[in-house]
């Protein structure tokens, strides 16, 4: 089973928008796959790109990115807040795994309508343990 995450938008375009609920990975978006759509294609995305260290216990970690329009990131995801169980080494691991979903998830295909709106916009995305 693995983690969830909260995708939170902020930005001139795409303002105050917020993906309610948990968005549970069952599809992965293979490059073939059909451009997204919506910000929750794109937390279903990330989401999926996510395997969360097994000894995660009760941690949380937000990153916060942007994206150009073409789907690639603008500078690397920056942590905002984290909440991690276990020693530094358990803290590093878990902030590793959450950062490395999103960079191994990108570059993502957005839709003309998305990627028309996305660009340059801060986004939030919060990654739970399976056992929070």
């Amino acid at each position: 089973m693995t983690g969830v995450a909260r995708l939170k938008i902020r930005g001139p375009v795409i303002s105050r928008a917020v993906i309610a609920g948990s968005m549970w990975a069952a599809t992965v978006f293979p490059s073939s796959a059909a451009p997204l759509k919506s910000m929750d294609d794109v937390g279903t995305a990330i989401q999926a790109c996510w395997t969360p260290p097994d000894d995660a216990g009760t941690s949380t970690v937000t990153l916060s990115f942007s994206f150009k329009r073409d789907g690639t990131l603008i500078g690397p995801p920056r942590v905002t807040a984290a909440k991690v169980a276990g020693d530094e080494k358990a803290r590093k691991s878990f902030i590793d795994a959450a950062i490395a979903a999103v960079k191994n998830c990108t570059p993502l295909d957005f839709s003309p309508t998305l990627s028309q709106g996305i660009g340059g916009n801060v986004f939030t995305l919060q990654f739970i343990s399976p056992k929070h």
